[in-house]
C-alpha cells in the first residue's frame, strides 16, 4: 500500500482551516457581523461606505429641515398675529372714517392706530434663537426702525432682500425665509407705510376721500403680506413632506447597509455546528494516527 506523502501536511492544513472557520463563525455569531473588516468582503464594504454617505446626507438634511421648520412655524405664527393687527386697524380706520367724528375723536383713532402700528413693528422685529426672522440674511440686528420725527412717520428697513434656501438630498431648493421688505414694505411702502399714512391723515383731520384711499392702500398691503405668507406656508409644507420622505429613505438605507454586513444568526449557527462536527472528525483522525503504527499503514 502506498501512502500519499502529502497526507499529513494536507491533514494539518485541513485542521488549520477548520479551526479558522470555527473562529470566524463564532465571531460572526457573537458580533452579529458578517463583514467586520475590508478583507471580509471588499465589495460589501465599498457598498456599505456608499450607503453610509447617503445616510449621513439624509440625516443632515432631516436635522436641518427640523430646525428650519420650527423657525418657519414661528414666522407663520408671527404673520398670523400681524394679519390680526392689520385687520383690527382696518376696522378702526373704517369706523373712524364716517364723516361725523370731531377733531378729538379723530385724534383718538390716530392714537389707536399708532398702538397697532407699534405692535406690527414689534412683530416685524421678532427674533428666534437669537436671529431676527425678517432681516433677510442680516439676522443679528432688528430689521426695522421707526422715525417719528417725520410726518408721516418713517419705518426704515435695515435688512436685505436675500432669500435663503435649504437643499434637499436630491438637489432641490426650498425657500425658508421671507425678507422683511417683501412682507412689511420699505421706504414708506407696505403695511407699515400705509399705517403711518393713516395715522398722519387721521391726526390732521384729512378728508373722507383721503382716508378711504389710505384704507384701500392698507388693504392692498395686507393682500401682499398674505401672499408672502402663503409662499412661506407652501414652502413649509414642501419642506416637511420632503423631510418625512427622507426619513423613510434613511431607514431603508440603514436596513440595506445592515443587510450588507450583518450575519444571519440562524444560518451562522448551523454553519458553526457543521464546522464543529468536521473539526471533531479531523481531530479523531489525527488522534487515531497518533496511536497507530504509521509504517503498518504503508505496507
Amino acid at each position: 500500500m502506498r501512502v500519499d506523502p502529502n497526507y499529513l501536511s494536507n491533514l494539518a492544513a485541513a485542521l488549520n482551516q477548520s479551526t479558522q472557520q470555527e473562529i470566524t463563525l463564532t465571531s460572526e455569531l457573537s458580533s452579529g457581523l458578517r463583514v467586520a473588516s475590508l478583507s471580509d468582503g471588499p465589495v460589501a464594504v465599498a457598498q456599505s461606505t456608499l450607503l453610509g454617505s447617503s445616510i449621513a446626507k439624509d440625516d443632515t438634511f432631516v436635522q436641518t429641515a427640523s430646525n428650519q421648520a420650527s423657525r418657519m412655524q414661528v414666522t407663520d405664527s408671527t404673520l398670523g398675529e400681524v394679519v390680526t393687527q392689520i385687520t383690527s386697524a382696518l376696522s378702526t380706520a373704517v369706523g373712524g372714517n364716517n364723516g361725523t367724528l370731531n377733531a378729538s375723536n379723530l385724534a383718538s383713532v390716530a392714537q389707536a392706530l399708532s398702538g397697532i402700528r407699534d405692535q406690527v413693528l414689534s412683530l416685524a422685529n421678532t427674533s428666534y434663537q437669537g436671529q431676527y426672522l425678517f432681516g433677510g440674511s442680516q439676522g443679528s440686528a432688528p430689521p426695522f426702525t421707526l422715525d417719528t420725527s417725520t410726518n408721516p412717520a418713517t419705518a426704515t428697513y435695515n435688512g436685505d432682500s436675500n432669500v435663503q434656501y435649504v437643499q434637499t438630498p436630491s438637489g432641490q431648493q426650498i425657500q425658508v425665509n421671507l425678507p422683511g421688505s417683501a412682507v412689511f414694505g420699505a421706504a414708506g411702502s407696505g403695511v407699515l407705510g400705509a399705517l403711518n399714512q393713516l395715522i398722519s391723515d387721521f391726526s390732521a383731520g384729512a378728508t373722507t376721500a383721503a382716508l378711504t384711499a389710505d384704507t384701500n392702500a392698507l388693504t392692498t398691503s395686507l393682500g401682499q403680506l398674505s401672499s408672502q405668507r402663503s409662499t412661506l406656508d407652501s414652502a413649509l409644507s414642501r419642506l416637511q413632506a420632503t423631510s418625512t420622505y427622507t426619513q423613510t429613505e434613511e431607514s431603508q438605507l440603514k436596513v440595506a447597509q445592515s443587510n450588507l454586513v450583518s450575519a444571519d444568526p440562524a444560518a451562522v449557527a448551523t454553519q458553526l455546528s457543521t464546522a464543529e462536527t468536521q473539526h471533531q472528525a479531523l481531530l479523531s483522525v489525527i488522534n487515531a494516527l497518533g496511536s497507530s503504527n504509521l509504517f503498518s499503514l504503508m505496507k
